[in-house]
C-alpha cells in the first residue's frame, strides 16, 4: 500500500501488490482513513472503478438492494458492501471531522448509506431532499461529524467513461467533471460544484448517455 503521512493510493497498473486495489488493501485503507481523526480534520475518499448491487437481506435499503464496490480481485475475494463502508468511515466520525466521498462507479447513488439524500434533476436543475433513514431504525449517520458523498449516478443506473481528460486514456465522466470544477474554482459550495460538473458533462458532449448521469447525488 502506498502510504504517506496523509495519502493512500491504489491503481490496477501498479506492479507492487501492496499498491493494487485489492479487497484487503481497500478495506485496510478505509480503516486507516478514519483512524485517530481529530476535530478539524478533513478526510477524502475517492473511488473510480466498478460498482454493483446485490439483494439486501436486513431490510435497511429502500429499494431492496445493497450497493457494492468491486475490488480488482472481487471474483475471488468478494465485494465491499455499502453497509461495511458506512460502518467503517461514516459512523465513527466524531464532532469537528468532515468526510467527503467521491464515488465514480455504477450503482453508486447511496454507496455510503447516509440518512439523507439531495437529488439534483439534470433537466430542471432543481434539488430535492429525500429521507433515506432505514425503517428498521438503525442509525446510519455519524457520531457528530459531517459526511458528504458525491455519486456518479443513481443506485439503478450505470456510470460512463470519457477520454476528454487526457484525450487517450479512459476516465470516469464524474471524475473528469469533478477535476474540471476544482481546477476552475467552481466548487465554493456543493451546489456550485454540482452545477459545474453537470455543465462539464453537457459541454463535452457526454449527453448521449446522460441517462446514466441524470441525477448527481449529494448525500448528507
Amino acid at each position: 500500500m502506498y502510504v504517506s503521512q496523509f495519502l493512500s493510493k491504489f491503481a490496477e497498473e501498479e506492479y507492487d501488490l501492496d499498491k493494487k486495489p485489492t479487497k484487503y488493501n481497500m478495506r485496510r485503507a478505509l480503516y486507516w482513513l478514519v483512524q485517530d481523526c481529530q476535530p478539524g480534520d478533513s478526510l477524502v475518499f475517492h473511488f473510480s472503478g466498478h460498482g454493483s448491487q446485490q439483494i439486501n437481506y436486513n431490510g435497511d435499503e429502500m429499494d431492496g438492494y445493497d450497493e457494492t464496490l468491486c475490488p480488482m480481485d472481487y471474483q475471488t475475494e468478494g465485494i465491499i458492501l455499502d453497509d461495511e463502508i458506512n460502518e467503517t468511515i461514516v459512523r465513527p466520525l466524531p464532532p469537528g471531522v468532515k468526510l467527503h466521498a467521491i464515488i465514480d462507479a455504477c450503482h453508486s447513488g447511496t454507496m455510503l448509506d447516509l440518512p439523507f439524500l439531495c437529488r439534483m434533476d439534470s433537466r430542471s436543475w432543481q434539488y430535492k431532499w429525500e429521507d433515506h433513514r432505514p425503517r428498521s431504525g438503525v442509525w446510519k449517520g455519524t457520531r457528530g461529524g459531517e459526511a458528504i458523498s458525491l455519486s456518479g449516478c443513481d443506485d439503478h443506473q450505470i456510470s460512463i467513461d470519457t477520454q476528454a481528460l487526457s484525450k487517450n486514456v479512459w476516465t470516469g465522466a464524474m471524475t473528469f467533471s469533478f477535476i474540471q470544477a476544482i481546477e476552475h474554482e467552481h466548487a465554493t459550495t456543493h451546489g456550485s460544484l454540482l452545477n459545474s460538473m453537470l455543465s462539464t458533462i453537457y459541454n463535452n458532449d457526454l449527453g448521449g448517455n446522460i441517462g446514466t448521469l441524470e441525477h448527481w447525488n449529494i448525500l448528507l
